[in-house]
C-alpha cells in the first residue's frame, strides 16, 4: 500500500471515528454536546482506544501545584522528569510511519544518521479561563462567515466553529487560535545552511488583539481588528526597519491586511499593499510571510478542505526549548535542531489542506496543516513545489504559558528539503522571556503610522 493510499485510509476511518454530525447551519456550535463527548473547545473528550492518548482532563488552570513561574518569566517544565516511551529513527520509522506526517518521514530520509523523534507521554491537563469557553458558548452560535470566506462577525474571541464543517471553517479556528490578548518580545532567528554557516535575525515584536482583551463586546469595532508592529535589529543592513498595522476580522475581500513600513534610510512611512502571501521573510527571505506560525493571514489564494482527523506524533510541551541555558550553538545542529531539545508527544490532529485556486501565484502549490485538536493551534505543515513535490516541512513548538493561561506558540523550524537549510524562528534564549497578556497598556495609537515614524526616528 502507497503512503498516499494509507494516510487517506487511516483518515477516513478517523473522520468515520471522529467527525461530528453535520451542523445546520455555518455558525451552530453544539455547545450543549460539549457537556459530553466534547471538551468547551470542540476536541474529542475521550482518549484513544489504546490508551495512548489520554482523555482530556483540564485539570490545571494556570501553573500546576509546586510549580512556581520563575522571576525572568520562563515556564518550569511540568514533566521535566519524564523520559522517553522510545524513539523513533530512520531504522525503526516503519514501525511507526502510520503516525508520522508526510515531512517527518522526509526529514528521517533526508538525515537518516541524525535525524531523531523522542516520544513522551502524552498530555491533555491544561485549560483555558472559564471566560474563554463562555464566549465560545454565547457567540459560536451566531457566527456569519461573508460570501467570500474572508471575514467573519458576530464571532467569539476563539474558535468561532467548535465543530467545524468545512475546509474555511477549520481555517478561521486556526487563525484564531492564539487567544493571547498582547505579545511583547524579541525573537532571534537563524537560518542554518548545510555546510554550518548561519545568518541571523532579530525581531522586536509587538501585538494587540482587543477582543481578548477584557471583556469581549461584540458590538465593539475595535474587536474586529488584531494589531501588529515589528521592528528589524537585525541583519544590521535592514536595522531599524519597522511594519505596523492591522488585520480586519469582519471584512469581505482579499485584503484583510492593513500594513505601512518604515524605511530607515529614507526615514518615510509608506503604506505597503498586499503585505502577505508568499512575500519572503525573516534572514535571507527564507520563509513567507504567511509562513508565520506555520500559517496566518488570508487565505484567499487557496481552495480549503478538511483532509479528516489522524493520530501524529507531534511537538508539545515544549518548555525545554525555552531555556535559557541552552545555547543557540548546541541547540542549532546542521540539517535540523539537536534532537535532545524536541519532545514529541501523540495527538489527534486536524488535517487541513490548502489547493491553489486557479490564477492565483503563491510559491507553494498546496499545503497541509496538521491543528492540535485541544487548541487549534498548528503544530506542523507541508508545502508542496508547482510540481507537487513537497519542498519545506515546518514544525511549531508549544507551551502552556502558565501566567496567560492559554496555550502558546514558541520556536518554529522551517526545513528546506531540497536545499537542505532550515530556518529557526522565534527564539528567545538569549532574550528575555515574552510578556504575554502583561505587556504595556497598548492602544490604536501605538500601531498607527505615526507612531512607527516616532519610533524609527
Amino acid at each position: 500500500m502507497t503512503r498516499r493510499v494509507a494516510l487517506l485510509v487511516s483518515l477516513a476511518a478517523a473522520v468515520t471515528l471522529a467527525t461530528p454530525p453535520a451542523i445546520t447551519q455555518a455558525g451552530e456550535s453544539g455547545t450543549a454536546a460539549q457537556d459530553g463527548p466534547l471538551t468547551p473547545m470542540g476536541a474529542e473528550r475521550a482518549g484513544n482506544k489504546d490508551g495512548t492518548i489520554p482523555a482530556w482532563s483540564g485539570k490545571w488552570l494556570g501553573a500546576p501545584p509546586g510549580i512556581e513561574v520563575k522571576a525572568n518569566g520562563r515556564y518550569p517544565d511540568p514533566y521535566a522528569d519524564e523520559k522517553p516511551l522510545f524513539v523513533i529513527t530512520a531504522e525503526n520509522m516503519a514501525t511507526y510511519s502510520n503516525r508520522l506526517t508526510d515531512g517527518e518521514i522526509a526529514l528521517f530520509k533526508r538525515y537518516p544518521a541524525t535525524f531523531q523523534m523522542a516520544v513522551y507521554p502524552s498530555h491533555r491537563d491544561f485549560r483555558y479561563d472559564e471566560s474563554v469557553y463562555k464566549d465560545i458558548a454565547t457567540y459560536a452560535p451566531d457566527t456569519q462567515m461573508t460570501s467570500d470566506g474572508n471575514g467573519l462577525s458576530n464571532a467569539p474571541p476563539q474558535v468561532p466553529y467548535p465543530k467545524p464543517q468545512t475546509g474555511l471553517q477549520l481555517l478561521w479556528n486556526l487563525r484564531m487560535s492564539s487567544s493571547i490578548g498582547t505579545e511583547s518580545a524579541t525573537y532571534d532567528q537563524a537560518v542554518v545552511y548545510p555546510n554550518g554557516d548561519t545568518a541571523w535575525g532579530r525581531v522586536k515584536y509587538d501585538i494587540y488583539s482587543p477582543r481578548e482583551v477584557g471583556k469581549y463586546d461584540v458590538k465593539n469595532a475595535l474587536n474586529n481588528k488584531g494589531f501588529f508592529r515589528e521592528f528589524v535589529e537585525l541583519p544590521l543592513n535592514e536595522r531599524g526597519t519597522g511594519n505596523v498595522g492591522y488585520e480586519i476580522l469582519d471584512h469581505s475581500g482579499s485584503d484583510t491586511r492593513r500594513t505601512w513600513t518604515y524605511n530607515p534610510g529614507t526615514r518615510r512611512v509608506r503604506q505597503a499593499p498586499e503585505f502577505g502571501f508568499d512575500q519572503p521573510q525573516g534572514p535571507g527571505g527564507f520563509r513567507t510571510v504567511d509562513d508565520d506560525r506555520l500559517f496566518n493571514g488570508s487565505g484567499s489564494r487557496y481552495d480549503w478542505k478538511i483532509v479528516g482527523k489522524a493520530e501524529r506524533y507531534v511537538p508539545y510541551d515544549n518548555y525545554r526549548l525555552m531555556d535559557p541555558s541552552i545555547k543557540y550553538d548546541d541547540l542549532l545542529g546542521k540539517g535540523h535542531p539537536n534532537p535532545k531539545y524536541m519532545r514529541y508527544e501523540l495527538h489527534r490532529v486536524w488535517v487541513l489542506e490548502a489547493t491553489l485556486k486557479p490564477g492565483s501565484r503563491h510559491q507553494y502549490a498546496k499545503r497541509v496543516l496538521y491543528l492540535d485538536e485541544d487548541t487549534w493551534i498548528p503544530v506542523a505543515a507541508d508545502n508542496y513545489d508547482a510540481r507537487g513535490q513537497l519542498w519545506r516541512t515546518n514544525q511549531q513548538a508549544t507551551v502552556y504559558a502558565f501566567d496567560a493561561k492559554r496555550f502558546y506558540t514558541t520556536d518554529a523550524f522551517y526545513h528546506d528539503l531540497t536545499s537542505g537549510a532550515y530556518m529557526a524562528d522565534r527564539l528567545t534564549n538569549r532574550n528575555s522571556a515574552p510578556l504575554l497578556n502583561n505587556s504595556p497598556q497598548f492602544d490604536e495609537a501605538y500601531f498607527s503610522p505615526d507612531s512607527i515614524r516616532s519610533a524609527g526616528n
